[in-house]
């Protein structure tokens, strides 16, 4: 009750809207991308987009709804996640329409709104969705009956997460296309959510928080905004999980071991509706928990996690260790977090620069180096393990979150170029954020310019003023150019710059058709540490992140496509040891100083005898973004030339039993981990997960299990790994039905231990590589923890 007083209290106070903020970026419909590897980028996702097969991903929504529908496409998309594609399908269309224009794109989004509406009239509830079997989950909902963890609820993948994206793409579709339609649909699915949840109390609206939600707080929000009716900033806070929202308000960093992209859309959520009810304490946890994850958790091409889960900011050895480095769906959701957050900070100089120093570091690092140029593939995960892959998706294998989020990221490039300063009427303020080619119009004050460029391969830029105009032309001073470096001409005469890197050049002026503003940015390189202080380095030009193409393997055949499988999405060959990863050699000065720009290759440095490793005597360091198909590096341990060897030897025994122990694995999971769960399929009763001392664990007071794999049928040894911690838990271990092991203590004087468990050749046959692990907790005991899962050969 005091929850609601409090937000009556601050609606009729304040009024819906009055925390708006000062700047908007220009709308997607007035910038068209000239000539770039962005539109390179945007025109190669336009054929991947339209390639997709529109029925498969209706399909899903189809059979919910009983209506005919043909075969539904497979991976996610038919393994609990069915439909989640769908939802992101339509939002990539409507931002492929506003960044091109192109009639057979919106001829596309209006069948496929179309078709959804048929499948939402169909139900006749305001439902729509493609969740397997959902109207009995949605009414044990409705029921109060609620049993969710951190990925099911009422064993069903991350419903919340799934039909976020159908929100989302009704949104985008009149936003951006302005499918009236879709705005009613909105509105009806919006109307269903208020209705479903309208007798659960706020503790079961938390419970069903558990599990990963997407931004359903922040499309609750835009809803209001849309309607003007503030049921739904209502609905939105309800939305809201307090057990994240709470430390952030407080600038704690309980982050650590958490799903990171489940957070990270929260907090957009939150920032939206601070915004929006002028809350000051939501919008301070948004821009706490920004900043947390940028200065401690990011690694240099502007992404996070490894594994998908925020690891130790004390402890970047897993971001070395791991082949499932930085996932591309967080830097997706973090640039919008951070288009928010510049948003807010107005002119503010420092504080909205910071911002665009991120978007155009993670823009150009991670996001444009996610998409194969030649096939438009999606990737998940970018190792930061040097020597390791990336793999793509294809267009009709991989249904993957960054496969359905990358889609909407290479429409919308023109995005986040320029912004203007909307309650300024009296002096237009035009800002420049990013040195992309593009053109720009402002119609309602009379505004056009031209940005021509060669950015990064060049360190100039142009603004040409294409319309007579008096405006202010804001320009973003980047905080990669030294102070004092930056010089400006207005029509060939310079003009003196006072400001600072991180700061605004404001020209104030009566326009002229024709007149021309030329940047010159110089770029420098630099070593950027891990963040942790470790002793591993990314070089960097201005702000590209630089690497260098490695074969540590004579006449290696690497598949970078991936299959249908629901594993497909990771890089599974072999991993090179890290005592064969190439060493930065010498002091950090010396090594920038040698660095040797490659005449007629731009961006391109020869870095020969500065690294040392197998196949390096020539080494060539090229823009991440322009580096597919091959093993790469981008972190480099450093040392001396007089203490490489003894460098190697330590890294060889610190890796030793690791790499053995990945050689022996045929299939493992980790307990408690959002995706490996869902990849072996976990089900379960009166289960929990945590984290103790860095690692995941779960248990259970029932049963949980597992769906594992043995294609080559070389199974020979289980082996579970628990915590000393977790003394006298008696449980079964069960493969396929079969006891194959009784479990009367798990206590041991170690912190974690592994035991091995002999699998009978006979269940090895029996089985033909499909196994079912089960754990069975015994009358009144617990079974677990559980730390690891692996499947062992001989």
């Amino acid at each position: 009750m005091n929850r609601l007083i409090k937000y009556i209290f601050l609606i009729l106070s304040l009024g819906f809207g009055n925390g708006l903020t000062a700047l908007e970026l220009v709308p997607l419909r007035n910038v068209q991308l000239l000539d770039s590897p962005f539109l390179h980028a945007q025109n190669t996702n336009k054929v991947y987009l339209m390639a997709l097969d529109v029925e498969k991903l209706l399909a899903p929504f189809r059979r919910e709804a009983g209506l005919p529908f043909k075969e539904t496409y497979g991976n996610w998309e038919s393994t609990g996640l069915d439909g989640h594609m769908g939802g992101h399908y339509v939002s990539a269309l409507a931002l492929m329409y506003a960044s091109t224009g192109d009639k057979a794109v919106l001829q596309r989004l209006n069948y496929v709104v179309g078709e959804l509406k048929k499948c939402q009239e169909k139900i006749g509830t305001g439902y729509i969705g493609g969740i397997p079997d959902s109207k009995k989950m949605w009414d044990e909902i409705a029921k109060g009956d609620i049993r969710a963890d951190n990925f099911s609820t009422n064993e069903r993948w991350v419903p919340w997460y799934n039909i976020h994206k159908i929100y989302a793409g009704l949104r985008d579709a009149y936003w951006y296309a302005d499918n009236k339609d879709a705005k009613k649909m909105l509105v009806k699915l919006s109307d269903w959510a208020i209705d479903l949840t309208k007798n659960l109390s706020p503790e079961q609206m938390q419970t069903m928080l558990r599990t990963e939600h997407g931004g359903m707080n922040e499309v609750f929000v835009d809803v209001a905004k849309i309607t003007g009716d503030k049921k739904y900033l209502k609905l939105a806070e309800s939305f809201s999980q307090q057990a994240i929202l709470q430390p952030l308000e407080k600038s704690q960093d309980q982050l650590t071991g958490l799903h990171a992209n489940t957070q990270i859309p929260k907090v957009i959520g939150f920032k939206h509706y601070g915004d929006a009810t002028n809350n000051k304490e939501w919008k301070n946890a948004a821009e706490f928990f920004w900043q947390t994850v940028i200065d401690k958790r990011t690694v240099a091409i502007g992404g996070n996690s490894v594994k998908e889960h925020f690891h130790d900011t004390a402890d970047f050895t897993p971001m070395i260790n791991e082949v499932e480095g930085p996932e591309t769906c967080n830097t997706y959701n973090m640039l919008k977090l951070t288009e928010m957050l510049y948003l807010s900070a107005g002119e503010k100089s420092n504080p909205a620069m910071k911002y665009v120093d991120y978007y155009e570091r993670a823009l150009y690092n991670h996001i444009l180096a996610s998409q194969n140029p030649t096939t438009g593939g999606f990737v998940y995960f970018t190792p930061m393990r040097p020597n390791h892959y990336r793999v793509y998706s294809q267009v009709h294998d991989g249904m993957w979150c960054c496969v359905g989020s990358g889609l909407e990221s290479h429409s919308k490039y023109a995005e986040f170029i320029y912004a203007r300063d909307k309650k300024s009427k009296k002096l237009p303020k035009v800002f420049i954020n990013l040195f992309i080619p593009s053109h720009m119009e402002w119609k309602e004050q009379g505004i056009k310019i031209t940005q021509n460029t060669l950015f990064p391969d060049a360190e100039t830029t142009s603004i040409t003023i294409d319309k007579s105009a008096r405006f202010r032309l804001q320009l973003r001073y980047p905080g990669w150019v030294e102070a004092g470096k930056l010089s400006l001409s207005i029509n060939g005469k310079k003009e003196g710059v006072t400001q600072q890197p991180g700061e605004f050049i404001a020209l104030e002026r009566h326009w002229k058709k024709g007149d021309k503003v030329e940047l010159t940015l110089p770029m420098r390189s630099t070593l950027e540490e891990m963040p942790d202080g470790s002793n591993y380095y990314a070089i960097l030009h201005g702000p590209i992140v630089l690497a260098a193409k490695t074969q540590p393997f004579a006449a290696e055949k690497i598949n970078y496509f991936a299959d249908g499988s629901r594993m497909g999405h990771i890089a599974s060959g072999q991993m090179c040891p890290l005592e064969a990863a190439p060493f930065l050699l010498g002091n950090s000065q010396d090594f920038i100083q040698k660095l040797k720009p490659v005449a007629g290759k731009p961006l391109t440095f020869d870095a020969s005898g500065l690294i040392n490793g197998k196949q390096m005597a020539h080494v060539e360091l090229i823009p991440f973004f322009r580096l597919h198909e091959s093993r790469y590096s981008i972190y480099w341990p450093y040392t001396t030339a007089a203490d490489v060897e003894k460098a190697r030897a330590k890294a060889a025994a610190d890796e030793k039993a690791r790499l053995d122990l990945q050689v022996k694995t045929i299939d493992q999971v980790a307990p408690g981990e959002q995706q490996p769960e869902s990849d072996h399929f976990y089900q379960g009763e009166q289960s929990e997960a945590g984290l103790y001392n860095g690692r995941h664990w779960r248990h259970t007071r029932a049963w949980f299990s597992y769906e594992l794999n043995d294609k080559l049928r070389e199974t020979k040894i289980l082996q579970i790994t628990y915590a000393g911690i977790d003394a006298g838990r008696a449980f079964e271990i069960q493969l396929n039905g079969e006891v194959i092991a009784k479990v009367e203590s798990t206590g041991n004087a170690q912190e974690f231990f592994a035991v091995d468990y002999a699998i009978p050749a006979a269940l090895v046959e029996k089985a033909k590589g499909k196994y079912t692990l089960k754990f069975v907790a015994a009358p009144g005991s617990i079974a677990g923890g559980i730390y690891g899962v692996r499947l062992l050969r001989e």
